[in-house]
């Protein structure tokens, strides 16, 4: 039987719903949910493709306990991230809102907060719906991956960080697993730094040599000082690009336990086992409830980097070791509420950020993701293997074991979602984008609420998809699409992701249309000739699209080239700044 909780409601909590209840909200504290106030785990992967999944239709990839998971709960079909990157995914996975509200995107090509010391970040106004849990009772933790920002004026004001956002716990990276904290092949940012910092350095040195030639045979006048400035702004730049990589890795590549650094850089192949530990102490800690913990894997984002225990075993190489060895964590999470008696009594959800990596490739070897049948990956915007991700909900004894949803749903909704069953209040005071998916998984509600999704690649709308009700049928509508290269490829390869504006896109009038309930691979394009509602469909999304710009207002954007370029001044260190080392976990750990 299903444990009943009483409803604990905090003073603050109490104070939001009696004056809610005075101004003619519905409250939705104490709900008559069996279980009501569950515990309420968040599970979410990196960089991980809808078709690297074995519930999703992959049979070569060994995921048991996420398919555990769907084969418990409920599965989601049509489930869409907000953004096909990092950062203004995750903006607004916490906030329930497209990140253009929040201004969680850019109008260049930064389209992810870039270093840890950068100042933009998920604006202090955004409401998490770690926020609004923590104010009715609620113990909220975050273990692992953050990238939302950090610091604004200093190294220590934790501005962005996560327990100024509602989180009473982190443990995990401030910013985000990457190539370049390995030195790796396949680097984000590193390779690019050291052919800039070397281009400046060699003209530089061509300019010194220049002046000591002009002194020399009495064509140049003066003192020797441009000869002297010239050569040492070479060697400085020639020494900052053998720096570089090792900059980066302590400047981006390191484990926090809330405001406290703990190990500078990461040893990784301990790695897992202190998130693991820390996820089982954190429920042991607060297994009397009610808890929000989000778990944010670093898992499956390049470099891939594996323990022993699973480097080799999968038939897709270190990309599918990786994708084993999350899976492996996830059987080792749900075990330990099976242990402390939690099963029951805690809303499970496990999803990814966004499409699994196209680009990320080496000669023959493929180190990113598999969308399955949808086309396009991450960095595209608009096409669905960039945005169309796993989506599974479990609560046994409350959401039937077994559906599967075919609705378009959004990882904005898990925002009213988890907030209404912890007897929250959905803000009334900004636009919440999100709807409560509750009575869809319940099947209580035969149909998703959204009627229409926007898909942005920065701040730029690329298309947009209309759930036509009374026919069945999802329409997408496509304004903006990324030229693939090379002519016939299905991602940009040569890049790290297609881009969003500029000469990399092509921009469609009349915007193209595909039936996703007809073909979900997005490989026909319909025309006034072979679709007969093509105008009809266009006219009512084209209002939609109106109607939804309508509601935008003017917001700073965090991740332009000004709040998203490395600040020495903001660079967390353990020590006096450059000597940036330390490691508190080294204790046998």
């Amino acid at each position: 039987m299903l444990r009943r909780e009483p409803c604990r409601l905090s003073f603050r909590s109490w104070l939001a719903v009696t004056v809610g209840v005075l101004l003619g909200w519905k409250p939705s504290a104490c709900s008559d949910l069996p279980g009501s106030r569950p515990n309420i785990l968040l599970l979410m992967a990196d960089d991980l493709g809808v078709g690297d999944v074995g519930c999703y239709g992959n049979n070569t990839i060994r995921t048991p306990n996420i398919d555990r998971l769907a084969k418990d709960g409920v599965m989601l079909t049509q489930h869409i991230a907000a953004a096909s990157v990092c950062t203004p995914s995750r903006a607004a996975f916490l906030t329930g809102r497209y990140p253009v509200r929040s201004g969680m995107v850019s109008s260049n090509g930064y389209r992810v907060l870039q270093w840890t010391a950068a100042s933009g970040g998920l604006p202090t106004n955004e409401t998490t719906f770690a926020k609004i849990l923590k104010d009715t009772g609620y113990a909220t933790g975050l273990i692992g991956k953050w990238h939302l920002g950090l610091n604004c004026q200093s190294s220590n004001d934790h501005c962005h960080h996560p327990l100024n956002h509602g989180f009473d716990h982190f443990y995990g990276m401030p910013f985000s697993m990457m190539g370049d904290c390995v030195h790796w092949e396949l680097s984000e940012k590193r390779v690019g730094l050291e052919n800039k910092l070397n281009f400046c350095s060699q003209i530089m040195a061509i300019a010194a040599l220049t002046f000591t030639t002009g002194k020399l045979i009495h064509l140049m006048a003066g003192s020797w000082a441009l000869v002297i400035w010239s050569t040492v702004a070479a060697i400085l730049l020639s020494v900052s690009s053998y720096f570089t990589g090792a900059l980066i890795v302590h400047a981006d590549c390191f484990l926090m336990r809330n405001h406290t650094i703990t190990e500078q850089p990461m040893h990784f192949q301990r790695t897992t086992s202190l998130i693991l530990k820390e996820i089982s102490s954190f429920v042991k800690r607060n297994k009397q409830g009610p808890f929000l913990l989000f778990v944010s894997f670093l898992q499956v984002h390049t470099p891939l980097i594996t323990t022993e225990k699973f480097a080799g075993r999968s038939l897709h190489g270190p990309y599918g070791d990786n994708t084993e060895e999350m899976d492996w964590m996830v059987g080792q999470i749900l075990d330990t509420l099976d242990v402390e008696g939690l099963t029951n009594n805690t809303l499970v959800y496990f999803t990814s950020d966004h499409g699994g990596s196209l680009e990320a490739q080496l000669g023959n070897n493929q180190y990113g993701g598999w969308n399955g049948i949808y086309k396009g990956g991450k960095g595209m915007g608009g096409w669905e293997g960039g945005i169309r991700v796993p989506g599974i909900f479990r609560w046994p004894g409350v959401l039937p074991a077994g559906r599967v949803i075919h609705e378009p749903t959004s990882l904005m909704d898990v925002f009213p979602t988890v907030v209404q069953l912890a007897g929250g209040q959905v803000p009334q005071d900004r636009v919440i984008d999100g709807r409560d998916l509750l009575p869809l998984l319940r099947g209580t509600a035969r149909h998703s609420d959204h009627e229409f999704l926007l898909h942005y690649c920065g701040k730029f709308l690329h298309a947009a998809r209309w759930h036509q009700r009374d026919r069945g049928a999802v329409w997408k509508v496509h304004y903006v699409t990324p030229v693939f290269h090379p002519d016939g490829a299905g991602a940009c390869y040569g890049k790290a992701v297609c881009p969003c504006s500029g000469h990399g896109v092509s921009r469609h009038d009349p915007p193209l249309l595909f039936d996703l309930s007809r073909d979900p691979s997005e490989a026909h394009a319909l025309t006034p000739d072979t679709e007969p509602s093509f105008y009809q469909v266009m006219q009512r999304v084209g209002k939609a699209v109106e109607e939804h710009r309508r509601t935008l207002g003017p917001v700073p954007l965090q991740l332009d080239t000004l709040d998203n370029v490395w600040r020495p001044w903001l660079q967390p260190c353990c020590g006096p700044f450059p000597l940036c080392w330390c490691d508190q976990e080294g204790d046998g750990r």
